[in-house]
């Protein structure tokens, strides 16, 4: 019998679009220390009494937008790539969210349930980049977790990949078939985060947005900073397109507080470029490979508002990976390379 178990792990979602189930995700996602990384105290006053109140009705409202019939698009979203990796494996794959539900200790129960001999699990975070706020946070947690409840079996994680070729070409043959509409640029947006994450993560503590040029400087610093990891991809993914780089610009979205996150901010950008010219839009987001509240909502509607009142004549988000045969495919090849490692 197969001793080993798949689980994949993505950011998380509300039970439903009522309030309530949104403020208890809000809660859970705000509170981790790698989210908003403040000391304890201060972080919950600020979460539990300032941004959770006012956040949670315009959260839901937002998620009501974009609410599929089979409840969170991410989570349904999901669960379709699970179903189709499972095509190509023995071993049974799960899903995990690092926020609500299914809950990593779910997860690991349900691999146990189908295989009470389990030995070994392999992590796929759904993360191409590391971050302290995605995949660092979510591995760290589903390892919390195992640890806590003294699970006998190994894990094993796969790496950020960003760089790697097949998750380059499924991401590029994603985005060809937009590029027969007729448009100006292609605006790859990312989510954003705050600066200090940027320096905290820095392994050398003197290279990230420290030198100049510092993403394109060669530094053992890059293994753990998410702003380089996105200029590669954007740099890998344009190269694949055979695209000009005067046709692709990139831009970080999501911007939580009044503290400098990575710029340049996409909402400002979506209400710049109409006055430079670019009236018909493509936009990517490749920090997601599920499509979510921050493309379906943040991107596909709010973004597109900001463009169209400016002057835009056209605007498209391109879907995210979710379950796009060569992203299937990718992943497939992550997961048998760790268990040949073996």
């Amino acid at each position: 019998m197969n001793k080993r178990g798949i689980v994949l792990v993505n950011l998380g979602s509300p039970d439903s679009t009522e309030v309530k189930d949104v403020r208890r995700y809000l809660r859970e996602f705000l509170m981790d220390e790698k989210v908003i990384d403040m000391p304890y105290i201060p972080r919950t006053l600020l979460v539990k009494g300032i941004i959770v109140p006012f956040r949670a009705p315009k959260s839901a409202a937002a998620y009501r937008s974009i609410w599929w019939k089979e409840g969170s698009p991410l989570i349904a979203l999901t669960k379709q790539l699970q179903q189709a990796l499972q095509q190509h494996f023995e071993e049974p794959v799960v899903i995990a969210m690092r926020y609500g539900n299914p809950s990593p200790r779910a997860a690991y129960d349900a691999l146990l349930q189908l295989n009470p001999h389990l030995e070994e699990v392999i992590m796929v975070p759904l993360y191409p980049h590391y971050a302290m706020s995605s995949y660092e946070t979510a591995v760290e947690y589903m390892q919390e977790i195992h640890k806590k409840y003294h699970y006998k079996f190994s894990l094993k994680t796969v790496q950020p990949y960003y760089d790697n070729a097949d998750y380059i070409h499924a991401l590029a043959e994603s985005i060809k078939p937009h590029l027969s509409n007729d448009f100006d640029k292609l605006l790859f947006s990312y989510h954003g985060v705050p600066e200090r994450h940027i320096y905290k993560g820095d392994t050398t503590k003197s290279h990230c947005l420290k030198m100049n040029d510092c993403c394109n400087v060669p530094s053992t610093a890059h293994a753990q900073c998410y702003r380089h990891q996105t200029f590669v991809t954007t740099a890998l993914t344009t190269m694949a397109l055979d695209l000009p780089s005067d046709r692709v610009e990139q831009t970080f979205q999501s911007r939580l507080g009044r503290d400098k996150w990575l710029t340049p901010y996409t909402a400002q950008r979506l209400a710049e470029l109409p006055g430079e010219g670019v009236k018909k839009l493509l936009v990517a987001c490749p920090a997601f490979v599920s499509d979510c509240l921050e493309t379906l909502e943040e991107i596909a509607e709010e973004g597109k508002e900001i463009f169209l009142h400016a002057g835009g004549e056209s605007f498209e988000m391109i879907p995210c990976l979710n379950t796009h045969p060569l992203w299937v495919l990718a992943i497939t090849k992550y997961i048998k390379a760790l268990q040949q490692a073996d």
